[in-house]
Order: C-alpha cells, then structure tokens, then sequence
C-alpha cells in the first residue's frame, strides 16, 4: 500500500528547521513559489510577535527533486532560521504554565531550555511547507483547501456564503485571514487591548477541502478512519485544544432528524466528483463511518491562547523550589491567524496522503489513470 507521510525536525533557534516527506509519485511538478506563500502566510496576520520581523522563510528542496520534478524518491525541505543562537542562550529557571516546560523538563531529567525549542511552534513552518507541497498534488486531481478564522476571542465571525475563489479573496483581504474582512478594525482593537493587558488571545478555525472523490479513508481498520487521521493530525499542533469535524459537538444536542444529511440524486452532475449524490446539508462535515462521502471536508479546529504572557502567572524556581513568576520569552499577541494556515495545510497533507493510498502509484501518471478509473467505474455503479 503506497504511503504519504513526513518527519519534522529542528529546534526554535537551531539552524534550521528539516522535514523528510515520503510518499510523493513521481512526475509532480514543484511550484516553490506557492510554497513560500504559505510561508509568508504563516507569518502574517495581525498579533504576531517580533520573531516573524526577523525571519523570512523560504523552502529549500535539498532532495528528490529534478528539474523542479518529484523523482519518486523521499524529498528534502529545509526552513533556515535567520535567528540561530541555540547555543548562546541560557536555560530558563522558572517553568511556564501552558507549556510543556515542567513536564518536560521531568520526563528528561533535563533542562526548560531543550523542551521549549523543540516545542515551540516555529516547528509547524515546515509543516506548513510539506502541506504546501501536498496541496500541489491535490489540485492535480480538482481538490482544494481553504482555511480561515472563524472565531476570535470570544467574538464569532460568521463566514459569508460563496465560491471558494470569493472566500479566498475575501480571506486574503482580512488582516485577521477571516472571510468577513469588514470586522477586521472591531478584532484588531480587541487584539490591541489584550496586548496592553499583558495578555494573550485564541480561537477558532475552520478549514473546508472542495473536489474530494468518494471513499478516501476506510470503514474497515480503526488507524485508517480519515476523521481519525485528521483528529490526531489537527490535534497534534502546539496549542490546539479540540477536533470538530461538520456539526462536531453540536450533533449530540440535536435529535436525529437534524442531524443527519438526506440523500438526494441529480444524474446531470454525474460527472462531478459527487457523483450525483447531494446533500440538502453538511452536517456530517464531508465524512461519514471514517470515509469521504463526496461533500465538501470541513474540519474545526479550537486554539488555545498563547502560553507565554507579559502578565505572568504564578510557578516556582526549579532549583530551590520557591514561588516566582513564570519566566519569559518573546511571544505573540495572537498567532490565530497563523494557526489557519497550519491546520490548512496539515489537513491537506492528511488528505493527501489517503489520496495516495487510495490511488497511488510510482508516477503521477499512474495515479491519475487509477484516479479516472474509479470515478469512471464509481459513475456506472
């Protein structure tokens, strides 16, 4: 069974920041250009901190590729980091709360210092990079990802209804990656006071994938689920609290009849990657018993405030054990925005990669001839 998948590794302030991603068919054509957008994406978006004034992230592709072609083989990315000093920084003293300072430092018997670095969330800068690349492979088979704010703090920002090129623009308009660009100033005002509180911000995204063929994933194995695989992957990035995927946590307040999406059949759409089937509602978000079901994906995904605050919460000094103030590191206001790009793009992964497994081949080409096979055999079913 062909499979897609990565390793990150690197440290906040290391050289530079490495992921190896397996899995890609030969014969894909690289845009790194697109890639280094979502880079710049990544570092956008209102409240972000002085670290993304230093840096300017670009991918580097150091293996399996020639002539800007995937050659089959594993593929190399590298994020240098313009801010190395690993070396010249001190441990911290004081852990802080939210951070896998303490917990860490126990496990490893270790220093503060060697767990936030690998902790930090400046590792998802080549996530975002290997679900970039992913993205490229997906659209070769009409499937695309959209991620954006969707709350903010407490404040609900309804997405306004349209094509996903709209939403798209409308999201590249806000500063805050929402598709209301309009409630941008009443955000930044709220984001502007927390900062002076000494405080920090979260929320919520959502990301929604269009042009998904019927059955990636499976009923049939536990680990092969896609709502699984997506859970684990969404949840797996640093602040990320909860998993919603279609109506989420809401479907256990309704009854059934409000849940659930009735089936329809309009043999003019056929051909589409629905094959015909609708759905007067998505509540299922896309995915039903652990497959896609030819509706859009939409996955939500709740952040956390930032852990490191200005106005520091109470913890010890771990050598003598006395109370003191957390120790602290530069930080962000609200990295929300950021965190839509991430969960984007590790979402694109994801399903690229049941994309693979379900259709892959060594080539492009080969996977493409599976690909038209299945909707072919699928539309006559």
């Amino acid at each position: 069974m062909a499979a897609l998948r990565y390793w990150s590794a690197g440290e906040s302030h290391g050289k530079a920041l490495v992921a190896i991603v397996e899995g890609l068919p030969a014969g894909l054509e690289i845009d790194n250009e697109a890639i280094d957008a979502e880079l710049r994406r990544r570092q956008g978006g209102y409240g972000r901190g002085g670290r993304q004034r230093i840096e300017t992230d670009r991918v580097e592709i150091l293996s399996g590729v020639w002539k800007n072609h995937t050659l089959g083989s594993p593929l190399t990315l590298q994020v240098v980091n313009k801010d190395y000093k690993l070396e010249r920084m001190e441990d911290l003293p004081r852990p802080r709360p939210g951070h896998g300072d303490l917990a860490g430092a126990v496990k490893y018997l270790g220093s503060i210092r060697g767990i936030l670095e690998r902790a930090s969330a400046r590792e998802t800068a080549v996530r975002v990079a290997a679900g970039a690349l992913a993205s490229q492979l997906l659209r070769q088979f009409g499937a695309e990802a959209l991620g954006y704010v969707m709350e903010l703090g407490g404040v609900v920002i309804t997405p306004r209804e349209g094509t996903l090129v709209e939403q798209r623009k409308w999201r590249d308009e806000s500063e805050l990656y929402t598709l209301n660009p309009e409630k941008d100033p009443e955000l930044k005002k709220l984001v502007d006071e927390t900062g002076k509180a000494g405080d920090t911000l979260g929320g919520i995204v959502e990301v929604r994938v269009e042009g998904l063929p019927f059955g990636l994933g499976s009923h049939a194995h536990w680990d092969r689920k896609l709502d699984g695989r997506l859970a684990q992957a969404v949840m797996s990035i640093q602040a990320i609290k909860g998993v919603e995927i279609g109506l989420g946590f809401e479907a256990a307040r309704r009854v059934g009849s409000r849940v659930h999406d009735p089936i329809h059949y309009d043999p003019a759409q056929r051909g589409r990657p629905n094959l015909g089937y609708l759905r007067s509602t998505n509540h299922a978000g896309g995915l039903e018993a652990g497959m896609t079901n030819g509706q859009p994906l939409v996955v939500r995904a709740a952040k956390k405030p930032i852990s490191t605050l200005r106005k520091s919460l109470d913890s010890i000094n771990l050598d003598t054990k006395q109370p003191q103030p957390a120790s602290y590191e530069r930080s962000d206001v609200c990295a929300l925005s950021a965190a839509s790009v991430i969960v984007e793009n590790v979402v694109a992964f994801e399903v690229a990669s049941a994309m693979v497994e379900k259709f892959g081949g060594d080539s492009l080409e080969e996977m493409r001839a599976r690909w038209k096979l299945f909707l072919e055999m699928a539309a006559e079913r």
